[in-house]
């Protein structure tokens, strides 16, 4: 697992480009507001009233097939 939910949610939309989508398809889409950059994902997604470990799940496929740009800190291979 790449994201983890104490991760920020800056954080993991700058290193994963592609979870925009998906946090906008939970409907967590207020990625520019200023809760976004001090929240984490469970804090964000509690607030949202959205299943975390489903967030999760689908930001981690998100992020596999984004690959992380190298260096293998991850195991994704890229």
């Amino acid at each position: 697992m790449v994201i983890a939910k104490n991760m920020s949610i800056i954080e993991v939309v700058q290193k994963y480009p592609k979870t925009v989508e998906i946090f906008r398809n939970y409907g967590m889409g207020c990625l520019g507001c200023a809760a976004a950059r001090f929240e984490n994902i469970e804090q964000g997604a509690l607030a949202h009233g959205i299943d975390v470990e489903a967030l999760i799940a689908d930001l981690n496929k998100a992020a596999g097939e984004a690959g992380c740009g190298g260096g293998g800190c991850c195991g994704c291979g890229s």
